[in-house]
This record gives structure tokens, C-alpha cells and sequence, in this order.
């Protein structure tokens, strides 16, 4: 059975918008030829998405699927994913998606939590269904050969549950209803994020991440959705490649990966078509916003900031990127954006206040957590009787232009690379190890970028063997880049926790055998590297990347910086492959020796 959902009050009157399972039908009817969906497991047309779709989700109902219930999505990035989620949709349920590189035991209470009735993916993905959930194997000739008519669920039937981070601990479950998803896309076409179709989309965000949403299901009012596979998302030559081989238009990224894609997006396309850059997930640098402005106002990309929590579908807000200063510009249709003290009212332009976003598109809530649900989500004392108003937690102003400011937060959430981070989960992973007794964790910005600290007691606590316990319980974007050991917390005189005396990681002793310096020309130019992009001293041959606090992203600027300064070539996935600094170096040589230019790992004529 579907685990209990929490009550609802009354929403915001709004139009009626046609459901996004509708919206694929007619556009099947309107162009069945065209391409839907290409990824890197191949290509289907419209009217092959339509019966492959219509093949899972007829499978689903023979199991007895159908409206409220909820089915956990693990499929590798592709065709095949785009297929299963609208599958669900066709057969009325909600998905859930399970990230194959999250920690099982992370998978395991989602899909718990959620309460599945069934699992897309293959056989191996059986380990993240609690109590013998069926699990049906996209790729398998399982159900009716015929598919029978889709469902019909009500509007207020949920879409989907994503699970964000959570303050106690633990993972919550936010579950969005149909109708607000097919509000949100209508809001979107209204405000001319979204152009006319058809457009070729490149679905960059991870399943996981709510902006996924705008993203996969743009095939359902007729777009081409190009699926960005991992290796894809991993290799900003790759990607630039992908885009234009593709003839992309519409691109989602966060700002830290548009840091690494710049010099390859940021002129004209070579066809001459105009990129549109959806910005979203974290707050835009000055630097970042400046350059973008002027960039389109030469042929460049136009981009657009999108602002929105979890909560409230997606997205409520959205600016075009103009002048010098970067904002969250104006509500979306449909969205009310209220900035209150803290007495609830109203705070002048200019002045301070918290975010409060009211409307038809607030998430049915937490599942299974009333209490944060009541705590979150509150009565609007702006809205018809009934409606509820939620708070963002996200401190803004209103300038003299009625544009709004993002400031910061107002507790201790976290954006890193576009996820959401509550320090307190992260602390409750370490606390929950059996060698620390105390733990925090600091938000830092420190010269590789946005980071966690962990800082545990005791001392010894410390070491390979906690990284690989949290590696067990947290995705990657919530690992700690240091976990520092200390004798005790350093205190004020009021005895709370004194930030501003927990030493940076650069300052604690790397602790590594004397005779593991780097040797070799290779050993040293890649240490040498990982130093800079780590900010890291005292890196050495036994270092490991991910260890020292590498993470994605900067194994990107590992394999650019390598390639641009020093002629180096390698790929993203070596950098996993061989995480220890004395192996990627061995990979480089061998790499070298095999090519024309001799044994140096350079380009020939660098």
C-alpha cells in the first residue's frame, strides 16, 4: 500500500491546465515521425516513445499500478529512462527516482519511505525494493502485447516524489501533484522560457534533481529531448560536440558547470543558431551574470536565471540575464512571492525579509512528516481560505524595481553544484559512526570552490575508514571534501561553538609517508595540478583525489587544465579510474608511450 500521505488544505484557484500525458498524445498525433528522444542507447520517434511507453505502463497496470501509487524509476540515462518515466505517468502513478550512485543503504530507506508498489529497472536494482516490490525490467517483454487505454488520475494525484536533504537526518520525500506539473509548464510557455516547439532540449540534470522535471518531460508538448549521458556531462569538449552535433537549443546547467563550459559555449554556434542557457540550482556570480548579459547582446547565448525550491514545483521565478547585477527577477504566472518579517508582514523595498511563495503549484507536502509539513508549509494570510503559503527559508529584498534579491539563507541549508545540503544531515552521518562522539559541519569556500568540512571528536576518529563509512550512507555532493580530528570543539566564552576557530584543512598536516613524494616528471606535473585545482599543499604520490576533497566537477578542471596548459590528454573517467596520483600518472605514461610524440604525456610539436 502507498505510504500515508500527509492532508492538504484548499489551493489557489487557477485555470485548468491539460495534463502532460495528454499534451504527448496530441503531439504523437500531430508529427509521429519526428525524433522524441535520443540518448546514447539510440533514438525513437514519437510514435515509438509512444509505444514503448504505452508498453510499460499497460505492464504496470496488469500488476495493478494505477492512480496514487508510486514507482521507483533506476534506469541508466537514455531512451529507456525518458521511456519509464512517462510510462508511469500513462499508467497513472507517481515516480520515484533511484540513483544508481547513491549509497544502497540511502536507496533503501527512499523507497521505504515512499512506500513503491513497484521498481523500473533491471534485476540487480531488486536490493533498493523493501518488502519484495516487483520490479519489472524496462527491457523485457513483460505485460499485455496490446496496451489498453491510459489511466485517467485526478489532478490532484501526485507526479512525483524527489527526495532533497533532510535536517533531522534523514532524506525527506517532497510529493508533487499532476496538476501542479502541467501548471508549471503552462506558466513557463506563458513567460517565454519555454519558445514555441518544436526545440531540441539537452536533459542535463540528474533524475534526481527536481529540475530534471522541465527538462525530460518537454517531449510531452512536442520538443526533441537529448539525453546528456554521464560520460557526456563529464567532458566539456564531449558536450559542446553533443550540442551542436544535436543542433541543441535549450541547455538547464547550474552556474559552477557553466564555469567549466564557457570557453566552448560562450560565442556564437557554428550553425549559427542561438543557445538558450536555463540557469538554475544555485546563485549566479556577478562575474558569471556580466558576462552572460553582454554575451547576449552579441550573438551569444541568452540565458535566463530560474529560481525555485522543491516545494513549489520547480520553479516560481525567473530573470532574463541584463544589466550588472544579478536577481531573481519577477514571479512566474501563477506563483506569489511575498518577502515577510517576522511577524508576517510585508517589508519594504530594500529592506530584508524572508521568502514566502503562495499559489496553485505548492507541493502536497513531506511524506510521512506532518509535523515538518505544518512547520513548512503555513496558512497564507494572503491567499483565499484554505490556501497555504511556504516558507523558502531564503533571505531577500525587493529593489526600487520590484525585482528580487537573493541574500542568502536563513538557517544552515546549503547549495553545493546544484543539490541542496542540510549540514545537519551530513552531521548526523558522522555522529552516527561508532569512533566520533561530537561532529560539525561548516560550509566553506575555499580555493578549488563551495565545500564541507567535517570536523569530528576525536581526534583519532579521522581516517580512510570514516570517508568509506559516509561514502556508504551519502551521495557524492554530500561527502565532506576534509574530515578534520579534534581533541574537543573550540568554544566561545557563552560555551556555543566558535566557527572562526575550527582550522582549514589547508593548515592540518597531510600526514603522508615521508617516501611518497611525487617522482617523475608526470608524478609531478599532475601534483602539481591537483594543487591548484585542490588548493591543496602537500599533495603526494600516494594522495588520492576524491579523498582530498575532489568531487566531479573539478576532476572536469583537472582534465582541462592538464590538456590546456600542458599538453596532457586524458579523460574525465581516467581521473575515476585511477584516483591515486602514483596510478593516473602510470595511466599518462603508458598513454604516452603508445602515441606518436614520445614518453612525455604531451601533444606532439607542445
Amino acid at each position: 500500500m502507498p505510504a500515508v500521505r500527509p492532508m492538504t488544505t484548499a489551493p489557489d484557484s487557477e485555470p485548468r491546465h491539460p495534463d502532460l500525458v495528454d499534451r504527448f498524445r496530441a503531439a504523437v498525433r500531430r508529427h509521429p515521425g519526428r525524433t522524441a528522444v535520443c540518448g546514447p542507447d539510440g533514438t525513437l520517434d514519437f510514435a515509438a516513445l509512444d509505444r514503448e511507453s504505452a508498453r510499460l505502463a499497460a505492464a504496470l497496470a496488469a500488476r495493478g499500478v494505477g492512480p496514487g501509487d508510486r514507482v521507483a524509476v533506476s534506469v541508466p540515462r537514455g531512451c529507456a529512462l525518458v521511456s519509464a518515466l512517462l510510462g508511469v505517468w500513462r499508467a497513472g502513478a507517481a515516480y520515484v527516482p533511484l540513483d544508481g550512485g547513491y549509497p544502497a543503504e540511502r536507496l533503501e530507506f527512499m523507497a521505504g519511505e515512499a512506500g513503491i508498489t513497484a521498481v523500473i529497472g533491471g534485476p540487480a536494482d531488486g536490493r533498493a525494493a523493501p518488502g519484495g516490490a516487483w520490479v519489472l525490467d524496462p527491457a523485457a517483454d513483460e505485460g499485455p502485447t496490446a496496451p489498453g487505454a491510459d489511466a485517467a488520475p485526478g489532478p490532484g494525484d501526485p507526479a512525483y516524489v524527489i527526495f532533497t536533504s533532510g535536517s533531522s537526518g534523514r532524506p525527506k520525500g517532497v510529493e508533487v501533484t499532476r496538476s501542479a506539473v502541467a501548471s508549471l509548464y503552462a506558466a513557463l510557455e506563458e513567460a517565454e522560457v519555454f519558445e514555441g516547439p518544436p526545440a531540441v532540449v539537452g536533459w542535463n540534470a540528474s533524475v534526481s534533481f527536481d529540475a530534471s522535471v522541465p527538462q525530460w518531460a518537454r517531449v510531452c508538448r512536442g520538443d526533441t529531448v537529448v539525453v546528456i549521458g554521464e560520460d557526456d556531462r563529464k567532458d566539456p569538449d564531449r558536450l559542446a560536440a553533443l550540442l551542436d552535433e544535436h543542433a541543441v537549443t535549450d541547455l538547464d546547467l547550474t552556474p559552477s558547470h557553466w564555469e567549466l563550459l564557457r570557453d566552448r559555449l560562450l560565442g556564437p554556434r557554428p550553425d549559427g543558431r542561438r543557445l538558450r542557457l536555463l540557469m538554475g540550482g544555485e546563485p549566479v556570480p556577478a562575474p558569471v551574470w556580466r558576462e552572460l548579459a553582454d554575451a547576449g547582446g552579441q550573438g551569444g547565448p541568452q540565458a535566463l536565471n530560474l529560481y525555485g525550491p522543491t516545494e513549489c514545483t520547480v520553479e516560481v521565478a525567473r530573470a532574463r540575464f541584463a544589466g550588472r547585477d544579478p536577481h531573481l527577477g519577477e514571479a512566474l504566472p501563477g506563483s506569489r512571492l511575498h518577502v515577510l518579517d517576522g511577524t508576517l508582514r510585508e517589508t519594504a523595498p530594500g529592506e530584508e525579509g524572508e521568502l514566502y511563495v503562495g499559489g496553485g503549484r505548492l507541493a502536497v507536502g513531506y511524506v510521512n512528516r506532518p509535523g515538518l509539513t505544518a512547520e513548512r508549509f503555513v496558512a497564507d494570510p494572503f491567499g483565499p481560505p484554505g490556501a497555504r503559503i511556504y516558507r523558502t527559508g531564503d533571505r531577500v529584498r525587493r529593489t526600487g524595481a520590484g525585482l528580487l534579491e537573493f541574500l542568502g539563507r536563513a538557517d544552515r541549508q546549503v547549495k553545493l553544484r546544484g543539490f541542496r545540503v542540510e549540514l545537519a544531515e551530513v552531521e548526523a552521518a558522522l555522529a552516527a559512526c561508532p569512533e566520533v562522539s561530537s561532529a560539525v559541519v561548516l560550509h566553506d569556500r575555499g580555493p578549488a570552490g563551495d565545500r564541507l568540512i567535517g570536523y569530528v571528536v576525536p581526534a583519532r576518529a579521522a581516517g580512510d575508514r570514516l570517508r568509506e563509512r559516509l561514502a556508504q550512507l551519502l551521495p557524492e555532493h554530500m561527502l565532506p571534501a576534509d574530515v578534520v580530528g579534534l581533541d574537543a570543539l573550540p568554544l566561545n566564552p557563552n560555551g556555543k561553538l566558535d566557527p572562526g576557530a575550527l582550522p582549514r584543512p589547508e593548515r592540518v598536516p597531510s600526514g603522508g609517508p615521508a617516501g611518497s613524494r611525487p617522482l617523475g616528471p608526470v608524478e609531478e606535473l599532475i601534483a602539481e595540478v591537483w594543487t591548484e585545482v585542490l588548493g591543496r599543499e602537500g599533495v603526494t604520490a600516494d594522495s588520492d583525489f576524491f579523498a582530498l576533497g575532489g568531487h566531479s566537477l573539478l576532476a572536469l578542471r583537472v582534465v582541462g587544465r592538464l590538456k590546456r596548459e600542458r599538453g596532457v590528454l586524458i579523460a574525465t573517467k581516467d581521473v575515476y579510474r585511477y584516483p591515486r596520483l602514483r596510478d593516473l600518472a602510470a595511466h599518462v605514461t603508458g598513454l604516452a608511450n603508445a602515441a606518436p610524440g614520445g614518453p612525455t604525456g604531451r601533444e606532439p610539436g607542445r
